[in-house]
């Protein structure tokens, strides 16, 4: 089976891509929340039970630039949710098989 990186870059209070991309993954897959998508890492968003809930099969990540350019970056994201930056970034798709953006 193939590793596959998953791009969510909608907010999930727009769009359902977070949710289905976390209904769809497969154990062993990692997520990148980038651009809006960012705003699903917050410690207090809606979607933190739904992402905790994949955290033992998911790995998780989160595009730190994103989420500065938000005015986010004193706010506390879930647990376990890795902030990285553009070199980690580019880390991922080069470790993942296949990437998968969702809309």
């Amino acid at each position: 089976m193939s590793t596959m990186l998953h791009l969510i870059n909608r907010s999930p209070f727009d769009a359902p891509a977070l949710e289905s991309c976390l209904r769809l993954a497969q154990a062993g897959s990692s997520v990148l929340l980038i651009e809006d998508g960012v705003y699903a890492a917050l410690g207090k968003a809606a979607h933190a039970a739904a992402i905790g809930e994949r955290m033992d099969d998911l790995k998780f990540y989160v595009l730190g630039p994103d989420v500065a350019a938000r005015g986010l970056e004193d706010k506390p994201l879930i647990d376990g949710i890795s902030v990285i930056d553009y070199g980690g970034f580019v880390d991922l798709v080069v470790e993942h098989e296949v990437t998968q953006s969702w809309m």
